[in-house]
Order: C-alpha cells, then structure tokens, then sequence
C-alpha cells in the first residue's frame, strides 16, 4: 500500500492505525453479527461506543464534570447559527472577533437570531494575517457572550492564546485545532468543533456546554416565539444525550478511536510538542526563503494550516502539480484566497513535513 503525504485542509488525513482499525467493523462488530453501520443507535453495543467517546474527549481536554459533551450533525456552520440561536433573546447584544471567512459566516447568521450582534474587531486594512491582542478591542457592556474562531484554516492564523474578555462568556469554534494543544476548556461557554481536520472523518460535530449554556438554550432560546426546533435545541440534545434523531454511529466510532490515537500518543500535551516541531520546520524553511513569502504575521501564525505565495500564480500552481506528482497532496491554497496551503493537523507526520520542506527547496533552486 502507497500513502502519499496527505495535506488536506479538511476533511483531513487520519492516523493508519485508525483507519486500519475501522476496516474489520464493517462488516462485523464485536459480537451483533453485522456491521457497525447496521446496528441500533440504541443498542447497548453503540452506547457503549458513544460513552467510550465522550470519556476520552473529557479526558484528553480536561472538560469540567458539569459540562456537557455532545456529538451533533452539520458542521461548525449549523453551530454558527445554533450557538446564537440558543443564547440569545432576539434584542440580546453578542460580540464577535472577526479574524476570516469562518467568523464574517458565524456573526451573519447570529444577526439571523438578534439585532444587536457586531464585530468588535476586525483587521483595519481588510487583511487578515494577524489576530487581535486584548488591547485591540473592546466587549461591549451588556454582552452576552464573546465569539472567536481560534484557527483560520483559509488564512492561517490561530490564537496562541485564549482571549481576555473578562467575565464575558467565551464561544469558540475550535474545528481545526481542538485537540492539537491544551485549552482551558472552563474559561469557555461553549466550544464547538467540526470532526473532520483533527478528530475524525466529516459528519459529526462535537459541542461542549457549560451550565450556563444550557441554562441558556433553556432560557433564552426557548423564549423565542415558538421556542426553539427540536433540532436546534441545545437543551433538548443535552436531555437525550445526543440521541434525539439517529447520529452519526460511524463517526462516533471512527472519532472514539481517534481520541484512543491521541491517547496512545500521550494526549495533547504530546500533540502540542509534535505541532511545534513541524511548524517550526516549516515556518523555518520559509522565512529562510526569498523565493517564498509566508502570509500570516509573527505572533498569529497557525500550528495547523501554514499558508504562503511563490514569486508568480504560474509558479504556484507549477509547484503544486509537481508537488502533487511527487507524492504531497492537496497543497493548493483555498478558492478564495489562492496560493500555497499545507494543512499539518495532528495526523500529519513530520516526516511528511520535512519531505515538503525538502521539495520546496529543490523547486525553489531549479526555479529562482
């Protein structure tokens, strides 16, 4: 078997021991005498799988006991909406730090449930290559909650640290860095977290709840005219244990045995060690280069998507094709934005970086 250097933004590579994990339950799990796709959401065989995959997440991040985990569908774009939906009365105030594509969608849809909803910050030139310090904005009195996306998959910026926002309740999408570092989960209201760039394939959504959160759905989002969808309800989902409709049963399978992954790998503070060596490479190699120009600035630069420009869009898109013929995989910068993009999430090897770092000097010498 032949596995190429996979950079993939999302869905993203996933460990070999994991997905050679996944091939016998197929077609048979444990002893149902069919496939783990063919069984019950309800049997004692998927409840075990599904507790299995809540205890190693809360394990890994350290989530307060009186948090809720739950496994939904949709995306971090249906939570752009949910989160707001729940939290917020209609002329609630909520404030957002506007650092990409991902965060200008979630302030959108929160405007969808509330008319006071603004970007209290936001890059003044329009070029996000950098994140905010908390002497760049200020929360608003009054709001409800504080919201921030702590890696730009687009732009590759990240958060090194958790915003200071004082005693505002903190929302984080958190889809493409959750697990890669340790997060104090507790100073957040809620983090939400698409499966498919570090904790598994695509179709589940992990949200994590505060009491407070919850209080909130029940609360605030329930005073809606109508009260909330059953299936936008976050109250309603922490009631039923994620179990309200039928989820996702193969991802929560394939997610649990990512986290055991992590695990084996001594948790996040391992993955943080193996994020900065690979970034350093990177990074190393790029601003030793004046062949390439890294976008995002010192102090904002991402652990998970390093993104840069060649000299010429004609020279890009030559270095991704032969790239791409030499094994390095999905190296092309997202349709918005253009450019170079290697996704280097937790499953991502640093021998893969340092083959894509070896590669990009050889381009650079036949092509300066």
């Amino acid at each position: 078997m032949t596995r190429a250097h996979n950079f993939s933004a999302g869905p993203a590579a996933l460990p070999l021991p994991v997905l050679e994990s996944l091939q016998g339950v197929l077609t048979e799990f444990e002893d149902t005498q069919a496939g783990l796709m063919e069984i019950s959401h309800r049997s004692k065989q998927f409840d075990a799988v599904a507790k299995s995959a809540e205890a190693r997440l809360r394990d890994i991040l350290n989530i307060p006991e009186d948090y809720s985990v739950l496994f939904l569908q949709g995306g971090a774009s249906l939570q752009f909406y949910m989160s707001a939906l729940n939290l917020l009365g209609t002329d609630d105030k909520a404030d957002y730090l506007i650092t990409g594509s991902w965060s200008q969608k979630a302030l959108k849809d929160a405007k969808r449930c509330t008319s006071d909803a603004e970007g209290i910050w936001s890059p003044d030139d329009g070029v996000f290559n950098r994140v905010p310090t908390s002497a760049d904005y200020k929360v608003r009195d009054g709001s409800q909650f504080v919201h921030y996306t702590t890696n730009n998959t687009i732009f590759g910026t990240q958060f090194e640290t958790t915003p200071d926002c004082g005693s505002t309740p903190l929302v984080a999408d958190m889809s493409s860095d959750i697990c890669s570092r340790a997060v104090d989960v507790a100073k957040h209201a809620v983090i939400y977290a698409g499966a498919q760039k570090n904790l598994g394939p695509s179709g589940v959504t992990v949200v994590i709840l505060s009491p407070w959160a919850v209080e909130r759905s029940r609360t605030a989002g329930q005073g809606r005219p109508g009260g909330l969808p059953a299936m936008l309800d976050y109250g309603l989902m922490v009631d039923k244990e994620s179990l309200y409709n039928t989820p996702n049963t193969f991802g929560i399978f394939a997610l649990d045995r990512v986290l055991n992954w992590i695990q084996d790998q001594g948790g996040v503070n391992a993955m943080a060690d193996l994020n900065d060596r690979k970034a350093a490479h990177l990074y190393g190699a790029l601003d030793a280069s004046e062949f390439w120009t890294p976008h995002a600035l010192q102090g904002s630069r991402s652990l998970m998507n390093v993104t840069w420009r060649g000299p010429s869009e004609d020279l890009e898109k030559k270095f991704i094709a032969e790239a791409d013929a030499a094994g390095l995989k999905a190296l092309k910068g997202h349709r918005s934005v253009g450019g170079i993009r290697a996704s280097t999430y937790n499953a991502c090897s640093l021998e893969s970086v340092e083959a894509l770092v070896a590669f990009m000097k050889d381009f650079e010498s036949k092509n300066s």
